[in-house]
């Protein structure tokens, strides 16, 4: 599988598990109906370890454009390798949203509330300060991007044949993905960075999870949908990836210096 390929797949698992779990809480007349934000925050949360176990054995699994970013910006991603990254990311996230969109069709018509159908897909403030949800969105992505390169130690952002040697290190990268626990490590940071600073935005941290649904939204035939609040979209998508890369700076400067290297 491509790089390409994995991120794709990668960020359509994540938006399709993801979008659900939204879409469950707030269209009408589903099972899920009105239930509390631990849900929201637990499924989100469960879905980013999913598509990491999924595919991180062919791309690395960053299915955000912030982490992408953020590697880049730390020197451990080839500068030519962020558009295939960034292209596959965006791609899946618009594909997954279509799939949760087809998955609940009969419950857009009944429900009535346009924010409630525009919250399946993208994020949005609980109160309107721009600076201020910029400020959230870029700490919280900073939390996540930092707390992801800990949990990763360094010796996981080198290749696997620097790392273990040929095709027995790359197997014993497999076995590690498959039965380890960073996976789910990373899925329980996300999930508490969403049940506290999560809160006063819907806590998009990934510029794909954000802006591929509200494309999704844009374009699809809802009925009573009302607009996508492209006022707001830059927010999820220049704050997370603020956030990720002074994450990703953050990080180096620590294990530099703990290296006893001047940064």
């Amino acid at each position: 599988m491509s790089e390409f390929t994995a991120e794709l797949v990668g960020t359509f698992l994540l938006i399709l598990l993801g979008g659900s779990v939204n879409a469950n809480v707030k269209l009408k007349q589903t099972t899920g109906h009105d239930s509390a934000w631990i849900l929201t925050t637990a499924g989100w949360g469960a879905s980013v370890s999913i598509a990491i176990y999924a595919v991180v054995n062919f791309s690395g699994a960053h299915i955000n454009p912030a982490v992408t970013l953020g590697l880049l910006s730390i020197g451990e991603l080839e500068t030519a390798k962020v558009p295939t990254y960034l292209a596959g990311q965006f791609i899946g996230a618009i594909l997954g949203a279509i799939t949760v969109w087809l998955a609940f069709l009969p419950h857009w018509e009944a429900t009535k509330d346009q924010a409630a159908k525009l919250g399946v897909f993208a994020t949005g403030p609980a109160i309107d300060k721009p600076a201020a949800n910029f400020l959230t969105e870029a700490i919280g992505t900073f939390a996540l991007v930092l707390g992801v390169l800990a949990i990763f130690s360094p010796d996981a952002l080198t290749p696997v044949q620097e790392n273990l040697g040929g095709e027995q290190g790359a197997e014993s990268i497999q076995q590690e993905w498959a039965f380890g626990l960073k996976p789910l490590l990373v899925g329980l940071l996300v999930f508490v960075i969403g049940m506290g600073l999560g809160g006063p935005t819907g806590y998009a941290i990934n510029p794909a999870r954000d802006l591929g649904p509200r494309i999704a939204h844009a374009i699809l035939p809802i009925a009573g949908k009302g607009d996508s609040n492209w006022q707001y979209a830059w927010i999820p998508v220049l704050g997370p990836i603020t956030g990720g890369i002074l994450g990703a700076l953050v990080y180096k400067w620590l294990w530099m210096s703990q290296s006893g290297v001047t940064p």
